[in-house]
């Protein structure tokens, strides 16, 4: 199971005139609704704000969570076999409504989850796959998405 050393998980709002970031605590997450309390607790959000939660987990797999209008939330998983072996990756898969096949382990990373939920924000479905698919670190590919959707300062200045 990967500490959560190796953990980094940051939350940013849209605002007029770009994004404004805070690091997330998701020390303590067991289920889905801690994640969302967690991202309202970082931002001080007031509820209908676009929101997109970035979850890193070192070498092995990311996620994005996308926060809407009180809508249901959005969830693009890097690896669908992140439940795995990390008790945070299990929130994850069952919010992007992936059955964890124990038996297939070996199969390699496989997305899951939705891959429009940057599409209307510039990141289109076949370049999130592409970039999950590709054999970059999870921070590398949270670095281009961010510099694409232009927060990638306020990223940096997390990180």
């Amino acid at each position: 199971m990967p500490s959560r050393s190796n953990l980094f998980s940051a939350a940013f709002v849209k605002v007029d005139g770009g994004w404004t970031g805070a690091e997330v605590d998701l020390g303590a997450a067991e289920i889905a609704d801690d994640l969302g309390d967690a991202v309202q607790e970082a931002l001080a959000l007031e509820g209908d704000e676009l929101v997109l939660l970035c979850v890193e987990v070192e070498d092995e797999w990311f996620a994005i969570v996308r926060y809407e209008n009180d809508l249901d939330l959005r969830v693009f998983l890097s690896d669908a076999q992140a439940g795995l072996t990390d008790p945070l990756g299990e929130i994850f898969t069952e919010l992007a409504g992936v059955a964890v096949d124990k038996e297939a382990s070996d199969l390699g990373v496989r997305p899951a989850g939705d891959f429009e939920l940057l599409a209307d924000l510039g990141v289109s479905s076949d370049e999130l796959l592409e970039l999950s698919m590709e054999e970059g670190l999870p921070a590398d590919v949270l670095s281009v998405i961010a510099e694409r959707l232009a927060f990638a300062d306020e990223l940096d200045r997390l990180r």
